[in-house]
């Protein structure tokens, strides 16, 4: 616990890496959702994502929406984290 190092999450990285993990999950689960599995999942995320249904074209506009919401939940992570642990890296430092 003596030596401890913080580090700083990249924006960029974080977002884009959540942005695109997010949008590959509502696209898979929009066409799973064409043969049965997830439409409670799909009709509830429809409610968000204007244009997300169970349609081949339909998930694909949720994974944009899911991508774009994926990498501002994302950037607003990675702002809360890195502005905490730079104010205890500061503490610690005095």
């Amino acid at each position: 616990m003596a030596n401890e190092n913080y580090h700083n999450f990249s924006y960029k990285g974080f977002g884009l890496g959540l942005g695109f993990t997010w949008g590959v999950v509502m696209l898979i689960s929009g066409w799973l959702s064409c043969f049965g599995w997830g439409n409670l999942f799909v009709d509830t995320m429809a409610s968000i994502y204007v244009g997300f249904d169970s349609t081949f074209f339909g998930a694909i506009r949720g994974a944009i929406w899911g991508f774009v919401d994926g990498a501002i939940i994302g950037l607003i992570f990675v702002f809360f984290h890195n502005y905490f642990i730079s104010k205890k890296s500061r503490r610690k430092r005095r």
